[in-house]
Parts: C-alpha cells; sequence; structure tokens
C-alpha cells in the first residue's frame, strides 16, 4: 500500500501555482502545530486538499500503520471486516487499515468535501469499494452497531473538549478503536484523557500500554510518543522544503478493544540506547511502572534481540 499511495500522490499538484501550495502548506503547518480547535473544516478547496495530501498523507499513513501494526500484534487471530475513519479526510488512515488486514470494508468520514473528493480520486484504483461520506465531526456522531474498528487520526486537537469526549464515546462504541494523535504533549494529554474514557467504558487497553491502569507519566515532566521512518518522494521534499530522503513522524496513539487481547509484557518507550557489550531499554510494564533494563552480551539471546528491538516495539522482543 505504501507503493500504492506514492504513485497515487504522484503528479498531485500539478496544475497548482507553486505560489498558492506553499501558502497552503504553511497555513496546514500553522494549524496543526497550534492545533487550534474550529467550527469550519480546516481543508477548504481541492488547493488546500492537494497541500494537505502531499506534506500530510505519508507521514499520517505511516503513524496510523505503526499504531494498527501494534495492535495487531496483540490480537493476531482477528482481522476487521467493517472499518470506519472518522474525520478520515483524505483517507490515510484508510490506506493503513488495508495495508494491516485483506479485505476490510471502509467508510471514511469528513466535514471537508473537497477532502473525500480527493480521497475517492487517489483510492479509486487500489481501494475502489471505500464509500466516501460527507459527515460532521462532532457531538451527534454516531457509529454503526457492529463495526468491527474505528480508526480517528490527528482529529481530535481540531475538536471542542465537548466534541472531542462525544467523538471518543462514539468511537468507543465499536469493537475495537484506534486513536492517533500528534506526538507533542499536547497531543498526548488528548490521547490519555480518551483512554481514560475508553478504559471507563469498558474497553481494554491493547496498545501500547501493558496495562489498563492508569498512566505512570507525569504530565508536565514527559510524555508517551513513539516514532515513525517516512520515506520522502521528490514531490514530499519540494512541498516541505526538506532535502532529506526521509523523517521521522512522531505520534502518539492508544488501542482499545473488547476482544479478549493480551497487552505486551512491556513496550519499549524511549529509543533504545546501544552501548558497548549493552543495550539500555527504557519500558513501560505491566505492573504500571517505568523501568530501565540493561542487557548485557551474557544474557545471549536476549542481548541480540535488545539490539534489534526498535522504539515502540513490545518486549520481550
Amino acid at each position: 500500500m505504501h507503493d500504492e499511495l506514492r504513485a497515487a500522490l504522484a503528479g498531485l499538484l500539478d496544475g497548482l501555482p507553486p505560489k498558492q501550495a506553499a501558502q497552503a502548506v504553511e497555513r496546514l503547518i500553522a494549524n496543526y502545530r497550534g492545533r487550534t480547535p474550529t467550527d469550519a473544516p480546516v481543508l477548504r478547496d481541492r488547493g488546500d486538499v492537494a497541500a494537505y495530501a502531499a506534506y500530510r498523507m505519508p507521514a499520517t499513513f505511516e503513524a496510523v500503520r505503526a499504531a494498527l501494526a501494534a495492535f495487531a500484534a496483540r490480537v493476531p487471530d482477528w482481522s476487521p471486516a467493517t472499518h470506519l475513519d472518522i474525520g478520515g479526510g483524505t483517507g490515510a488512515a484508510t490506506w493503513a487499515t488495508a495495508a494491516i488486514w485483506d479485505g476490510p470494508r471502509s467508510t471514511v468520514l469528513d466535514w471537508a468535501q473537497p477532502a473525500l473528493d480527493l480521497g475517492r480520486e487517489l483510492a479509486a484504483r487500489a481501494l475502489p469499494d471505500t464509500v466516501w461520506r460527507r459527515q460532521a465531526i462532532g457531538a451527534d456522531l454516531t457509529v454503526p452497531d457492529g463495526t468491527d474498528l474505528v480508526t480517528v487520526s490527528y482529529v481530535l486537537g481540531e475538536l471542542r473538549a465537548e466534541d472531542r469526549r462525544a467523538v471518543v464515546a462514539a468511537a468507543g462504541a465499536a469493537e475495537s478503536v484506534v486513536l492517533i494523535e500528534p506526538g507533542t504533549p499536547e497531543g498526548y494529554l488528548r490521547i490519555r484523557e480518551a483512554r481514560e474514557q475508553l478504559a471507563a467504558a469498558g474497553l481494554r487497553i491493547a496498545a501500547p500500554c501493558p496495562h489498563g491502569g492508569a498512566c505512570p507519566l507525569v504530565p508536565g515532566e514527559d510524555w508517551c510518543h513513539f516514532s515513525a521512518r517516512v520515506s520522502r518522494s521528490s514531490l514530499h521534499r519540494q512541498v516541505k522544503g526538506g532535502s532529506l530522503a526521509y523523517e521521522d513522524e512522531k505520534f502518539s496513539y492508544v488501542a482499545a478493544t473488547r476482544l479478549p487481547a493480551a497487552p505486551a509484557a512491556a513496550r519499549v518507550v524511549r529509543k533504545p540506547q546501544i552501548r558497548k557489550g549493552q543495550v539500555l531499554l527504557d519500558l513501560c510494564t505491566a505492573d504500571e511502572a517505568l523501568r530501565r533494563e540493561t542487557v548485557t552480551k551474557r544474557h545471549g539471546a536476549a542481548y541480540r534481540a535488545a539490539r534489534d528491538a526498535a522504539w515502540g516495539d513490545a518486549w520481550p522482543h
């Protein structure tokens, strides 16, 4: 799906004046960083949507795919037949869902018709059965009975507090829900709040947390987030003004389910530190605590696994 999405994005900005694209990207970056709640769609016209797709879709796709992969590892014998992408815009999360599971019937809801139109255009070949539906994202939102999976990615920060809680409550009616936000202190706090709401509604926390209790991090001192490597196309580099062939997308997420999922025994919550003869792993553990584990050569197979472990992996690897 990564290659198919890249192919669909190729040539997207053809015919869009470079100045208009740059202005749209600057405005979208300001909104993305400030996350100012609004009563109007962030994406107003095709120019905005094209700039957004080039600027954000590859990174959103990789972040959502990483979160879904971590969840899928906790429910290895399950796959969703129905998927609802709330506030899905041009459909990055739907592409990511198709990259993890075969055959889910996806519906994308968004309040910006230009985003839905472009999303349908991009997915016409790879995901032709996807339904694209205009829908206000807020207090009146409902999730159809029998929905297997709901994704809500990079949306909660655009909503007012009461609408945010309503959307999380609606998403929690599904069998499983995965929420993704930017890997900022503010994004983490939104995920933390949603995690508590989902747990209170009776859902089991499956990832990234190895437990369903209180998060051991102290707000204001640290925040839980992860990183996904994003390969940049020439178009992506042009729009974002960068020269590197890649970037790292930071994100926070939570996956909750009504399935009998078994969380990981522990989760690597920082980039492992590889030193001579040892690896230092910062872990969130099943006993609701943070700890650092030092794995040395004398641990044999565990040492080799630790050297291969990545930020966000379950541990033992």
